[in-house]
């Protein structure tokens, strides 16, 4: 199936502005709505939650939507999502932000907290150390930098394989005042920490293989 023949949608959940989200996936040539309609976010071939900004808002946003649900329902039916920065973040258990702890989507277990690093927020380019078998990052070398900007991350990965019926997940990790994932692909469900419609080159190529797989 050719890229213009699937559908991607980006989910609207009053995160950000999406024109550059939904400007990215169209030049892989699918077809992309922006929209909160539950119809149009489980029937496409791709959903796309982003985010910015803190996760507790974030979650705010997506639970208006009943985001959790359709996001919960996409995976169950073996149906692709892809998380972008803070719509990374959110489906772990929990975020801690200012000492404010709320609870996330819990795809995946794991807390996301502040990097340990002296300066934040990680802002700018860096390399990523791709997980073996990746599809996102396939064809793409070594050290090919994507666009952070964030201040936190998960830094630790908790799953274990032997307890879910979904692929081995592939993980991929970069550093900035210690380690954090970088990006999960994990079955049906991915996500990227940084953001890949801002990543020039690169993030359109990590996009192409997305949407190419779907």
């Amino acid at each position: 199936m050719s890229a213009a023949s699937k559908s991607v949608t980006i989910l609207d959940y009053g995160s950000g502005n999406l024109r550059s989200a939904q400007r990215a996936f169209e030049r892989t040539g699918a077809q992309v709505t922006v929209t909160s309609d539950r119809d149009a976010a489980m029937e496409c071939d791709g959903l796309v939650v982003p985010g910015v900004g803190a996760f507790a808002a974030c979650m705010a946003g997506l639970s208006s939507v009943r985001g959790e649900r359709i996001i919960g329902q996409r995976l169950a039916g073996g149906r692709p999502v892809l998380g972008i920065c803070v719509g990374m973040q959110i489906l772990f258990e929990e975020g801690v932000e200012f000492g404010v702890q709320t609870t996330g989507c819990g795809e995946w277990p794991g807390t996301v907290s502040q990097l340990p690093a002296p300066v934040l927020p990680h802002m700018g380019w860096n390399t990523v150390t791709a997980g073996e078998g990746s599809v996102l990052f396939d064809g793409l070398d070594a050290d090919t930098r994507f666009y952070f900007v964030h201040s936190y991350a998960a830094q630790t990965w908790e799953w274990s394989d032997s307890d879910s019926a979904l692929p081995p997940a592939i993980t991929t990790w970069a550093e900035h005042g210690g380690e954090f994932l970088a990006a999960v692909e994990n079955g049906p469900l991915a996500a990227t920490q940084f953001h890949p419609e801002k990543s020039g080159d690169a993030g359109a190529h990590l996009l192409r293989n997305w949407v190419h797989a779907l």
